[in-house]
């Protein structure tokens, strides 16, 4: 079985767990004279046309959720399988992170953090949970697990998603139709997304402005599904009362950028969920044991969507 790695950071670290998770294999970097005949891929962010070269691969594996970085996705054989992660340790992460935004938020620190620094005892009045409505963008792995943690927490959350879900004390909102509903009672706007064609720039001024006055925004997704004039011009005037960033259109975030001073804006640098490499070499590991067992595996990216 051979198998050509191709990724942009870490590289030495990703080929040392790939040759320990999968000793049985012959595991070689892209430079490899004999990558066209690989078995199996395993890429990140490859160079444009590299995929198209893999015509009698069984399986590229994309290490990580989303495939928006493949540029080429058109390029790839349509016989060959393209497999994202499922989890691998990313929706821990994210929920931890989403949770403090929201708990942040909801228990307004950073107007205390103001108050502290003008030596100000002002307490603030208490906004009930169930008043304080927390929408999930995305109700995919990430997603759903991020929306059930919080409800848990007492919170009243709805997702949104291409198609409905049912899960228990979650308000499902399904398809464009039901977007301005489900945008129009959430007080705590998280963005779990993929980035596809319909998705690019969702969240702009029409969208936003569908909050209630004093909403919150959230994006850990991709940066590219905010249109950045608009949330600024929405924070500016007070429509929406802060914004928790952690992806961006550009990444780094230029230095000039506005995001970075803007009192109402918290900028943190793409760190919400990242790709743990032991957890993500195993389960690309069993799923690569399942495909040569002839079992299906999950994760498999439906070209048409784009995720």
């Amino acid at each position: 079985m051979k198998i050509v790695l191709y990724a942009t950071s870490d590289a030495a670290a990703w080929m040392a767990a790939f040759r320990r998770a999968l000793p049985e294999a012959q595991i070689d970097d892209w430079s490899f004279a004999g990558a066209a005949a690989a078995d199996y891929a395993i890429v990140w962010r490859p160079p444009a046309g590299a995929l198209s070269t893999l015509q009698r691969a069984k399986a590229i594996f994309n290490l990580g959720a989303g495939v928006d970085a493949i540029p080429d996705l058109a390029g790839v054989a349509s016989h060959v399988p393209l497999i994202r992660l499922d989890d691998a340790g990313m929706a821990e992460q994210m929920t931890e992170y989403v949770c403090h935004a929201a708990l942040r938020c909801y228990r307004e620190f950073d107007a205390y953090a103001e108050q502290q620094r003008q030596a100000l005892w002002q307490p603030q009045p208490r906004v009930a949970k169930r008043e304080f409505t927390i929408g999930v963008l995305g109700a995919g792995v990430l997603g759903s697990v991020v929306a059930d943690t919080l409800a848990q927490w007492g919170f009243t959350v709805r997702t949104w998603s291409r198609t409905r879900k049912d899960v228990a004390a979650i308000a499902s909102f399904a398809g464009f139709d039901e977007l301005a509903a489900f945008l129009a009672a959430t007080r705590f706007l998280v963005c779990l997304l993929p980035l596809t064609a319909d998705t690019r720039n969702l969240l702009d001024r029409a969208h936003l402005s569908l909050l209630p006055r004093g909403a919150y925004v959230v994006n850990v997704a991709r940066g590219a599904l905010v249109v950045d004039s608009d949330l600024l011009s929405l924070l500016d005037e007070g429509h929406l009362a802060g914004a928790i960033l952690d992806v961006f259109s550009d990444e780094p975030l230029p230095p000039a950028h506005p995001f970075w001073h803007h009192p109402k804006v918290v900028v943190t640098p793409h760190i919400s969920a990242v790709t743990l490499v032991e957890a993500s070499v195993q389960q690309i590991a069993g799923k690569i044991r399942r495909l040569e067992a002839g079992l299906s595996v999950t994760g498999v990216v439906n070209r048409a969507r784009g995720y």
